[in-house]
């Protein structure tokens, strides 16, 4: 007896899918491991070039092949050898630029998220901040796990665009990092100092406070004081309170909290209303990941610096150099 239409033509598309994947890790082994060209493995698999090209392509997109350069190439150049000099800094990675501010952005990212496991260790509890430059990191870094290592929301929930909100950028790292995840479950800015006491006093909360606080590591950006920055997109402080700043000195943003061009706090209103990791917290850690980009976070990052928030930094040449040339 003949099995059913639905069920037989089930079968067929599983089997031409099971023979698809098949093919796509023999091209993947022939090209990666035993180094033929795209042409003799068309000839090998009695496929096209067109295929061979594709199906490495879904290789790359589903995981199967990571390529990297090894970090220390990136820390040995001038440039980063120059920055931890210049700025006593504990160690640098400098990638290449490229022709645009995304690709140096996606550089700068992958770099980062293939050096930060070499800085990890068992027993490690790292903080992780928000916005897009974290968020790269986190969907660039490979699938690893990490012993013993647990990954801390430092700030607390705000919706932000693309994906970038704070537990987005926890969740995800410690899920590439096989790692125990603790997210900070209160919204970043309440209406009322009372309200944000209150939940403060939670247990749940308290709890989730002491292990921000206890975070011997950190991976966070410096964020611009411009009327299109992250905390004004995100509703944090209107652009009218930002420009107030902005002639007060202000110079960058970490972690919801603004800063002079010497990395000193310039508390605002809002300061009794916010639930997150505070700026003495950010100090003193074994281990303080600056990532950053472009011409715009050239003098948030030198803030960062003076204010002893980073011990370590990963950036792109051009910003290297400019944050070298620059003196405040």
């Amino acid at each position: 007896m003949a099995p059913p239409k639905g069920k037989s033509t089930v079968m067929a598309s599983s089997s031409r899918s099971d023979r698809q994947d098949d093919a796509i890790l023999e091209a993947t082994w022939c090209y990666y491991i035993e180094g033929l060209n795209q042409n003799d493995i068309a000839k090998r698999l009695n496929i096209s070039r067109a295929s061979v090209v594709n199906y490495l392509q879904e290789a790359r997109r589903r995981e199967y092949v990571r390529i990297t350069i090894d970090p220390d190439i990136f820390r040995h150049q001038k440039l980063a050898r120059d920055m931890v000099a210049k700025f006593g800094l504990k160690d640098a990675l400098v990638v290449p630029s490229e022709l645009t501010d995304r690709g140096t952005l996606e550089r700068v990212a992958r770099g980062t998220a293939d050096w930060l496991p070499t800085l990890l260790e068992p027993g490690d509890r790292l903080g992780v901040a928000w916005g897009e430059t974290v968020y790269r990191v986190a969907e660039a870094a490979p699938h690893t796990v990490m012993d013993d290592l647990t990954v801390v929301q430092l700030v607390g929930s705000r919706p932000a665009a693309l994906g970038f909100a704070a537990e987005t950028c926890s969740a995800t790292l410690a899920r590439r990092f096989g790692a125990h995840c603790i997210n900070l479950h209160v919204p970043l800015l309440l209406t009322n100092k009372n309200l944000a006491n209150q939940l403060r006093a939670e247990p749940v909360v308290a709890e989730q406070l002491q292990a921000v606080e206890s975070c011997n590591k950190t991976i966070f950006a410096a964020g611009t004081c411009r009327e299109d920055s992250h905390v004004v997109q995100a509703g944090i402080i209107s652009a009218a309170s930002m420009r107030d700043q902005v002639t007060k000195g202000a110079s960058a943003v970490i972690c919801g909290r603004i800063v002079d061009q010497g990395g000193a706090a310039l508390p605002i209103s809002i300061e009794d209303r916010m639930i997150g990791v505070s700026l003495d917290q950010m100090r003193n850690k074994d281990l303080s990941l600056m990532v950053g980009t472009g011409p715009d976070r050239i003098m948030p990052m030198l803030a960062a610096i003076k204010g002893g928030y980073a011990t370590h930094i990963a950036t792109c040449t051009d910003t290297a150099a400019a944050m070298l040339e620059t003196t405040t």
